[in-house]
């Protein structure tokens, strides 16, 4: 369904895959890859993790064999990886060697790459702790009451993580982090230097898609590797976001039946694929969009 798409693009200029998950993202880095040559650069923020291959949907090693594969499973589960990590990670890919495509379903990289990214000062230990233990007991009601109106309007106030960065930000610097963002330099790659594509789909399509994928993860190794993290596991390593990892845990812990945690790993899913297509209906206007049905 992807040849007159592939067909039209330049061989010459980078490419960027955006679109939710399960919507076919990593197959079509490949059909391009296959047609044109070409490195396929990872820009999903928990693909990155080497301890979650399975439940996060990295490409497998036979995928990994057909095409070049970076910034896949690179980063130990308990290290913290930011969106300015994954930006100089990726700078040498878009100065020199293979023609990067760049697939992933985190808006926020795709923004900070073509948009620019704040240079905004790490967040001390000890306020990510505090911010940590508030969202844990309260919720992000209490941060949303801090911050200003501009950092609210910019934010997704739906995302608890987006709202923990927001309070972080503005509890560290003592200013919100939009007043950041109005600073941001130049970006790495403007859009205008690249081959933007946004794939799309119908709700009920992808809900299909979503579950029968989780279905094929737990029966293909997901449980397995849950089983591999388990001695180790710490749900405040940044790896443990990755969506039902902490359910597959409970299960192998005892304390919750398979088919309720699979349930659940589906439906957090369902919902993360509903924010994502919330931030690319605000954020990517000016990407190509492709219809999948």
């Amino acid at each position: 369904m992807f040849t007159k798409l592939i067909g039209g693009l330049s061989p010459e200029l980078p490419v960027l895959i955006a679109g939710p998950t399960a919507s076919g993202k990593s197959g079509l880095a490949l059909q391009i890859a296959a047609a044109q040559g070409g490195v396929i650069v990872n820009a999903d923020a928990l693909q990155v993790f080497g301890n979650w291959r399975v439940l996060t949907a990295r490409p497998s090693p036979e995928e990994e064999a057909q095409a070049p594969h970076r910034l896949y499973g690179h980063v130990a589960g308990d290290k913290e990886y930011s969106v300015g990590h994954w930006l100089r990670d990726l700078a040498p890919h878009l100065s020199g060697g293979p023609r990067p495509i760049i697939v992933g379903g985190t808006g926020l990289n795709f923004s900070a790459l073509t948009e620019g990214l704040a240079e905004i000062p790490p967040t001390p230990a000890e306020i990510r702790a505090e911010a940590d233990a508030l969202r844990t007991k309260q919720g992000t009601a209490p941060m949303l009451a801090e911050l200003d109106a501009d950092t609210l309007s910019r934010i997704d106030q739906l995302n608890p993580m987006r709202v923990q960065r927001a309070w972080e930000v503005q509890r560290a610097t003592g200013r919100g982090i939009a007043a950041w963002q109005n600073e941001t330099p130049a970006p790495l790659l403007p859009l205008s230097g690249a081959q933007p594509i946004l794939l799309s789909a119908d709700r009920d399509w992808l809900n299909a898609r979503i579950d029968r994928r989780f279905d094929i993860m737990v029966a293909g190794g997901a449980l397995e590797e849950a089983r591999q993290n388990l001695a180790d596991w710490d749900p405040a390593w940044p790896s443990a976001k990755a969506i039902g990892a902490a359910g597959l845990i409970a299960h192998l812990r005892g304390n919750r039946d398979l088919k309720d945690a699979v349930a659940e790993g589906k439906r957090f899913t369902r919902q993360y694929a509903k924010r994502q297509r919330t931030w690319f209906r605000s954020r990517m206007g000016e990407w190509r969009a492709i219809l999948l049905d």
